[in-house]
């Protein structure tokens, strides 16, 4: 006998329906699994053997064959544990399948309960656009299945519950569509950071049009601390930013059962001694690496040139295409990396290089190689490049509160709404995305302002790069000014923030 039931899978962050033969005949015991199985699922073999057992069932003897189907895709983790029990015992003749059309997931462990497994939104996602009418989970992915919305959701805690409903015996609830809290998390302010103006400025530029900083400046200046606060004035994100991003952390199981989203930006500040595949992802099954867990929210590499200089180089083509691809023997697969770039480091290995102080004890060789583990192009990059110096002991003592963040919030969340409604009916999002067509429609330069970059280049030897990002900086001044064309003191400020000279000659 031939029972078929269906379930699903993932490529990359995408889920896709896959269908489980099971076949029962007469012969020799044995229990085999086609389809382009990992060894997890090879390994689902015992595990499903023990948990029927264990569930008061009894094991057909005879010759089992399982197929994956499509059987040219590679298959992969835990989450064909359940409805490969659920076809052995159907084809058994143990129980029998729903006539609505449903999808069963889930790992189990060998006394018959189910374990959550990675990355159930997004097949719950794939399950919702592939027309299933019920989704059967393990309990503790219940919640986060029921935000894929227009599908029924059953929560499981063991196969003997599921057996029982099957057979008509009991019934099992439907999960409630579950509503995240989404109130505002409490966040480092922006208040409790004493000077820094410009490079308050500047973080406040980056925010409103997701552009790329560098900051730099001698030890206990306040880098990481600006750097830190940034999330509390980025925008909220929207209900598809929200989903997407959790997605990702689902598949790395970063999400939690009673709350498994994720409702802000998220803030990753990985060590400088993260290898390439930790940044950008990969392994002999490809993962999301730091750049796509920081998707849609900000990347923070404190130290920028202690980090490996092959392991920088890896963030070249995301920044530029904000999707990142890996590709390997067994397979290939593409992440959204769409993060914002925020950078810190020190002029010189000991820190102190042009302080007034001359504490440095660098020479300017020992500075020029300390400059030069960044490379050119990664610096073309970035959009904004500010010195934050060190404050004096008259900054220090005074005890008042800077401007909050959420006041610096409000000028941000104004900028972003006239870019929402800029770009409505592009594929762009915000001013630094913006390509060829957008720079030649909303970034036209005036005489005097085409004069002013002109004069840039000449001093600081610019590229054609630095051209179009010092416009995209302009346009956000520009939005912040509530101003519709760029004017003259608009470009002036955005070549300011890159007029930064490093030594690496």
């Amino acid at each position: 006998m031939i029972a078929r039931v269906e379930s699903l899978g993932l490529n990359g962050i995408d889920g896709y329906p896959v269908l489980v033969e099971c076949f029962i005949s007469n012969g020799l015991p044995g229990f085999e699994i086609v389809g382009l199985p990992d060894a997890a699922v090879k390994e689902s073999r015992e595990r499903v053997r023990a948990a029927i057992k264990t569930s008061g069932f009894k094991f057909p003897v005879g010759r089992i064959t399982l197929n994956l189907a499509p059987a040219d895709t590679k298959k992969s983790g835990t989450v064909y544990d359940l409805p490969i029990l659920l076809g052995i015992l159907a084809a058994g003749g143990v129980c029998r399948l729903p006539k609505e059309r449903c999808a069963f997931l889930g790992e189990l462990s060998l006394e018959g309960k189910l374990r959550p497994v990675r990355g159930m939104l997004s097949m719950a996602i794939a399950a919702q656009k592939a027309g299933f009418q019920i989704l059967f989970v393990p309990a503790e992915n219940a919640r986060e299945a029921t935000l894929a919305g227009d599908i029924r959701v059953i929560g499981i805690s063991d196969v003997t519950q599921l057996i029982s409903a099957l057979r008509g015996e009991s019934t099992l609830p439907y999960t409630e569509p579950w509503t995240p809290d989404l109130s505002i998390r409490s966040l480092p302010d922006f208040a409790n950071v004493k000077g820094q103006a410009l490079a308050k400025r500047a973080l406040e530029i980056a925010a409103a049009g997701s552009h790329n900083v560098l900051l730099i400046g001698p030890p206990g200046s306040g880098k990481s601390m600006l750097a830190k606060r940034l999330p509390s004035i980025l925008p909220d994100m929207t209900k598809e930013e929200t989903l997407e991003v959790t997605q990702i952390h689902s598949i790395m199981g970063l999400l939690s059962a009673d709350s498994p989203i994720v409702s802000h930006r998220p803030f990753r500040s990985p060590h400088h001694t993260i290898s390439s595949a930790g940044l950008s992802g990969g392994g002999t099954i490809p993962k999301p690496g730091e750049i796509s867990l920081a998707h849609k929210g900000v990347l923070f590499l404190d130290e920028l040139p202690e980090f490996k200089k092959e392991t920088l180089e890896v963030m070249r083509q995301p920044l530029e295409d904000g999707v990142v691809t890996i590709s390997r023997a067994s397979a290939s697969v593409s992440y959204p990396s769409r993060f914002q770039l925020i950078c810190a480091m020190n002029p010189c290995r000991c820190g102190w290089y042009g302080h007034p102080s001359g504490r440095c004890i660098c020479s300017e060789q020992s500075v020029r190689q300390y400059h030069s583990r960044i490379s050119g192009p990664l610096l073309d990059r970035i959009d904004l490049i500010i010195e934050v110096p060190s404050l004096d002991f008259g900054e220090l003592r005074v005890d008042y509160l800077s401007e909050s963040s959420a006041d610096i919030k409000a000028r941000v969340e104004a900028a972003r709404s006239i870019q929402r409604q800029r770009f409505e009916n592009t594929d762009c999002s915000c001013n630094a995305h913006m390509q060829t067509e957008e720079l030649r429609q909303f970034c036209a330069l005036s005489d005097p302002c085409a004069d002013l970059v002109k004069g840039a280049f000449e001093a600081f030897g610019l590229t054609a790069r630095s051209y179009d990002r010092i416009r995209k900086v302009a346009r956000t001044i520009a939005d912040l000014d509530q101003s519709i064309e760029i004017q003259p003191q608009h470009i002036a400020e955005a070549v300011q923030y890159r007029s930064y000279q490093f030594t690496q000659r």
